[in-house]
């Protein structure tokens, strides 16, 4: 990851109003209306303007919001496809989406308003299927050549509820962070949960429900997800683990 963030400007911290985060998102909105080929032409003269970094050779089609885009870094080679939402809104949170990263269509990341700060990072080479979530405000960090199917979850952020007397609204949330390392495919609608660590190399089977760390090289399935498999160089040969 080293030489991926070498190409983004020294961490600042960004002081965002409402009313400058209000300006961005109506602007960002008009101009991700606008059609081929007057819109890739205003795109690409405003865009480099209002995010905190933008790289080279980036698509972004139409309908994409951004929300406190000097918040947003992306780099080289990256694609943003249709109706993509990313929403750095609260103040010194920060999305970094590295070169050849690809989200897909419906993609929403959010860093979710909450005292303190956010950090989304995306690695770089992941592709990010339709419709997938990431929400704050706990810190994200996503590895390199990661495979994030369709309609995965993925939420740093829980609410308390322990008092029956109040509000679960009122009661605020805690935040630990998620971590899931280079090289892992989550299946279809997988939903990984707060505080969890997903190993390198690991495979998530669709429709899992991440409560837990996953070891590095695991084949994890079920709801709570569980190892069944370690995966090595011979998949004929992958070591067994017995559902307890």
């Amino acid at each position: 990851m080293n030489n991926e963030k070498s190409q983004f400007p020294s961490p600042e911290h960004h002081s965002l109003t409402r009313l400058s985060r209000v300006k961005e998102a109506v602007l960002t909105i008009l101009l991700g209306q606008i059609r081929r080929p007057v819109g890739t032409i205003m795109r690409k003269l405003l865009y480099p303007k209002m995010f905190g970094w933008l790289g080279k050779s980036v698509y972004i089609q139409t309908g994409c919001e951004f929300i406190g885009a000097s918040c947003i870094e992306i780099g080289n080679n990256v694609k943003i496809l249709r109706d993509v939402r990313l929403n750095a809104c609260e103040k010194n949170s920060k999305i970094r989406i590295c070169s050849n990263v690809c989200l897909d269509r419906g993609v929403d990341i959010n860093v979710v308003p909450h005292e303190g700060n956010c950090h989304i990072e995306i690695g770089e080479g992941t592709h990010i299927s339709p419709y997938t979530c990431l929400a704050g405000p706990g810190n994200i960090k996503i590895g390199k050549k990661c495979l994030i199917a369709s309609y995965v979850g993925i939420y740093a952020n829980n609410h308390n509820f322990a008092d029956p007397s109040r509000y679960i609204w009122n009661q605020g949330v805690t935040r630990k962070g998620i971590v899931i390392e280079d090289d892992c495919w989550l299946g279809a609608g997988v939903k990984v949960l707060d505080g969890v660590t997903i190993g390198q190399g690991s495979v998530i089977g669709a429709g899992a429900v991440v409560t837990k760390d996953i070891p590095p090289y695991s084949v994890a399935v079920g709801v709570p997800a569980k190892v069944i498999q370690k995966r090595n160089s011979n998949s004929e040969n992958s070591e067994k683990v017995p559902l307890l």
